[in-house]
Parts: C-alpha cells; structure tokens; sequence
C-alpha cells in the first residue's frame, strides 16, 4: 500500500504547476496592458509637445520646450524621460495616426518596434513593417535586421504601383490575408549558406538543407519543408523538382527550382510541368494551386517579362551567396523596383488604349 506521503506527491505537483501557469499568464497579461499603456502614453505625449511648438514657428522654441519639459519630468520622476525619449515620442506623433498606434498595441507591438520603424522616411515601408512584424511575431532584433536587409524593397510588392501597394496592405491590416507579392521576394541573401566560390546545385542543394531552419528564414515565415528531389513519373520518364515547400497562409505548396547561370526560357515549360502534375496528384481540396519560384545566379529580365510568368504561377528570383555593400544592393534594387513599375504602368496603359 502507497503511504499517504507518496500520494500527495503528484497531487503537489499538479497544484504547483497549475498555479504556475496562472502566475505566468497573469505576467504576461499584465505586461501587454502596461505595454499598450505606454505605448499610447508616449504617443499622446508626442502629440502634445507637437501641439505646442506648432504655435511658435521660432526655429530654438521646439528645442527650448523639449529641454525644459525633459528637466522637470526627470525631478517629478525620475529616469526615462529624457530629452532623446521625448523627441521619440514627438517623432512617434508626428509618424504615426491614432488609428496605426491603437492597431499597435492590439497587436501587441512594443514601443520598441514602433521606434525601430518610426524613423523610416516612406510611410508606405513604415506600414509594411509594422503589419509584417504584427503578423509574424517578429522580435525588435529581427525587425531591426529585416530593416538592414532591406526586406521591402526585396518584396515583390514594393515594385508594384503605390496605389496597389497600399490596397494589399489593407487587405493585410482589416482582413489578415496575406498574398503571394507579401510573401516572395528578389533577390534571395543566401549568403550564411557558406559556399565556395565554384560549386554545383548539387552543393547548393545540399548547403540549403544543412542551413535549413535560417533558409526559411530568409524564406519568411509560413514555409514549411515537404521534400528535397520530389519525384514525377510522367510518361513513363522521372523527374525530379529540387525542393518542395508548404505555405500555410498562402494554403499552396511551393516547388522550389535551383539554377546555377542566368534565367532561361526553358526553365519555364520545365516548372509548369512540375505545377501541373503537382496539381494533378498532389494538391488536396481546400488548397490554392502550387506556386513556382525559380532561384538562379542572375535573371534575365527581358525574357522574363516576355514569358509573362506570373499568369502561369511562377515567380523568378535572384539569390546573392554573399552579403552585397549595402549601397550597391541599394541602387540596384532602386532600379529594379523602378524598371518594374515603369513596365506595369506601361502593360496598363497598353490595356486600357486597346479597349
């Protein structure tokens, strides 16, 4: 017979563990109420100072008020509240709405994020990260690091019409949907991979699937690994996709296709064929069709834009084995996303002139 002591044990442990868990989801909730609270606070702050320097246009009134305001709050209350915080917080007001602050701390946003994004200069990227890192949970390193790699200007969205751009981002903010020009992106840093300066797809393959979790990282969240080498017996002859992927937002599988050299029109009958039979024998009821995304060492933009592959589900993409100097992969992603959106603005006009 068990003595009364060793059947209090699990009894002990069950109690110990549920309060536990009531201590911790009662932190948490305490820290995403004073989190919201503050954020709101140094919100309402900003706008108040802005308020007030905006009656006096001498150049040294704001500097004076911020300086002074500083002094008094820090005797009242102690650190924080210095001059740098309360030009955050005038910055913030000056940023961002109400109506963006409250869907910040529904979403629980820290201050921390909003300051990381709030001194970007276009609204249109300070709105692209937010509802990025609101959908993606995205820590203040990682925003800050998605920032520095230059995530949006990567993003197929951003070489669309602003006018576009900004109605996906709605999409995104009131009805959560998420679209394949949220997802993708050109070109690809693949650089942590650690490749030689010759190697073959076999290794590119195989460095990939050995560096998996931060490729699907650079990926974006929402990949999930299915297979590497699918095979398709069609016509009695193998074929083999090199990766194949699931996006779980997007409800699609991703095949993956890996190219050492430049972008070739060939490469597109090849990756509809690999679409079609996955379509045909692989897709379930309830999911979108599969998508293609063809990574290779240098498009070919022309033939590209000729192939008009985004009818046929296929996106091509660079991929850089090594981190570029940031003002080179700057001016060239400038030029691409203003290539692209002079083509678009031209592909419209021809449109509505044929009509």
């Amino acid at each position: 017979m068990p003595t009364k002591k060793e059947t209090d044990v699990p009894a002990d442990h069950t109690l110990f563990a549920d309060i536990t868990h009531m201590i911790t989801e009662s932190k948490a909730l305490v820290a995403q109420t004073v989190n919201s609270a503050l954020t709101m606070l140094y919100w309402k702050i900003g706008k108040r100072i802005n308020d007030e320097v905006l009656q006096n246009k001498r150049a040294d009134y704001g500097t004076q008020v911020i300086l002074n305001l500083s002094q008094k709050l820090t005797t009242n209350y102690g650190k924080g509240w210095s001059e740098k915080q309360l030009r955050h917080c005038l910055r913030s007001a000056e940023t961002f709405s109400e109506e963006q602050i409250l869907y910040a701390s529904r979403r629980q946003l820290s201050w921390t994020h909003l300051r990381t994004v709030m001194y970007l200069n276009d609204g249109i990227q300070r709105e692209f990260y937010l509802l990025m890192t609101a959908n993606e949970k995205w820590t203040t390193k990682q925003l800050a690091e998605k920032i520095d790699s230059m995530l949006y200007e990567r993003t197929a969205i951003s070489k669309k019409p602003e006018d576009l751009i900004q109605s996906e981002l709605k999409g995104l903010r009131e009805d959560n949907t998420l679209t394949p020009d949220l997802v993708f992106r050109d070109p690809y840093i693949l650089d942590f991979l650690g490749l030689p300066d010759a190697y073959s797809e076999k290794s590119l393959e195989d460095a990939i699937l050995s560096e998996l979790e931060r490729f699907i990282l650079e990926l974006g969240q929402g990949f999930s690994f299915i297979e590497r080498q699918k095979r398709m017996l069609i016509d009695g002859e193998d074929f083999r996709l090199d990766l194949l992927f699931y996006h779980r937002r997007l409800k699609r599988m991703v095949a993956i296709d890996l190219k050492l050299g430049k972008f070739k029109a060939a490469y597109k009958a090849q990756m509809e064929l690999y679409l079609r039979w996955l379509e045909k024998h692989e897709m379930v009821q309830g999911e979108e069709p599969p998508i293609g995304l063809i990574l290779c060492a240098e498009g070919n933009k022309e033939q590209i834009e000729l192939l008009q592959l985004h009818k046929a589900g296929i996106k091509v993409a660079e991929y850089l084995t090594e981190l570029p100097d940031k003002n080179l992969l700057q001016q060239k992603l400038h030029m691409l996303i203003q290539t692209e959106r002079k083509r678009l603005d031209n592909l419209e006009k021809n449109e509505s002139d044929s009509v």
